[in-house]
């Protein structure tokens, strides 16, 4: 065995997760296996193989957070950026930023490292969301956004605290402290009046998405009790076309979002989470033990995974399969964790280690 593969035996948690998953290949379900890209410390940078793979182009970035570092990885296993962060970080596909609590000014790079523009006097911290750039105010009541040279080209304000904000097909939604739903167009003008779905002993938005087409909404709302609802296009406005109450929930902000190609939506649910279909208007209702930590945004190819935390390095890498079946669960030790998805490659983080598998179909 090569010096660079065997030094990895020594290392626990994501790797001792890696190398059972090499040595006894995870299948999900029959036809379907987990198969093991590569494993690459953020400290070295040096990938090491666990087979052959296609590694893709050199534009393709995937942007990382993992305990104090962040930066973005190449899909080889070697990271275009590495480092330490001092400050607060906002990271998207094609930019980031480091900043301060009250920034005299934001530099936003690319993730080549290179410098693409300077906001002068910001007046809050950036958000990058639908591949555009936005300010929330540093009361978080208030969103404007930016053009291309770092221009003002429209703000909003709301009458309470922002608790979520989900973007897509040039549109903002938004929800607030005190239970609104707030939709913006592309010029920050108003779609509909916002609304205020109500119901619950404390009115409070926790979670918000909207589908790539911004033709459906969704959100998680209120306190004793919490409710799931499905909002779609209606004429010049949206209205409620599914709701499901989900006892009292949390009082946090809840992981919501469209999967499968928006045919679906996966939202975090007291004791674990749910699947709702939108073709079938059913919601399968999953148990999970733990918390969930990171969740599979894109839900494809009839799997959806994600990550529950059972302790302070007790880790859980869950499959499951539509509509609502656990398949898989591999347990791994890491005090942090990262994970994303992109179409049938999914990348694992833990601790110092970052390592990449493919679903294979037999």
């Amino acid at each position: 065995m090569a010096k660079g593969k065997k030094k990895w035996l020594y290392i626990p948690g994501l790797a001792a997760f890696v190398i059972y998953v090499f040595i006894f290949p995870r299948s999900i379900p029959v036809e379907t296996m987990l198969k093991p890209r590569w494993i690459s410390s953020l400290e070295s940078n040096y990938p090491v193989s666990l087979g052959d793979f296609s590694a893709g182009t050199n534009e393709e970035f995937l942007p990382f957070t993992l305990g104090d570092r962040f930066g973005y990885l190449r899909t080889d296993g070697n990271f275009a950026i590495s480092q330490i962060r001092n400050g607060y970080i906002s990271l998207s596909e094609n930019i980031w930023a480091e900043y301060e609590a009250v920034p005299s000014s934001i530099q936003l790079m690319n993730p080549l490292n290179e410098s693409i523009l300077t906001i002068e006097r910001p007046k809050g911290y950036p958000l990058f969301l639908d591949d555009r750039i936005f300010i929330v105010g540093s009361e978080q009541n208030c969103i404007t956004a930016l053009g291309p040279a770092g221009e003002e080209l429209w703000t909003h304000d709301f009458p309470a605290p922002l608790t979520c904000v989900d973007a897509a097909g040039g549109y903002i939604l938004a929800g607030t402290l005190d239970g609104a739903v707030v939709l913006l167009d592309s010029s920050g003008a108003l779609v509909f009046t916002p609304f205020e779905p109500g119901g619950s002993r404390l009115s409070v938005i926790l979670g918000c998405a909207i589908s790539r087409d911004a033709s459906r909404l969704a959100i998680i709302s209120g306190i004793g009790e919490q409710r799931f609802l499905l909002l779609e296009h209606s004429g010049d406005s949206y209205r409620v076309v599914y709701h499901e109450f989900l006892t009292d929930g949390f009082r946090r902000p809840v992981y919501i979002s469209f999967v499968d190609n928006d045919t679906k939506v996966v939202f975090e649910r007291e004791g674990g989470l749910s699947i709702f279909g939108i073709g079938s208007r059913n919601s399968t209702r999953v148990n999970l033990k733990g918390e969930i930590i990171a969740l599979d945004k894109s839900g494809e190819d009839g799997f959806l995974f994600l990550i529950t935390s059972q302790g302070p390095k007790e880790k859980r890498f869950i499959t499951i399969r539509y509509p609502g079946m656990i398949v898989n669960e591999t347990p791994f030790k890491s005090e942090n964790v990262f994970f994303s998805r992109r179409n049938k490659l999914l990348y694992l983080g833990g601790d110092m280690l970052v390592a990449s598998f493919e679903l294979e179909k037999k």
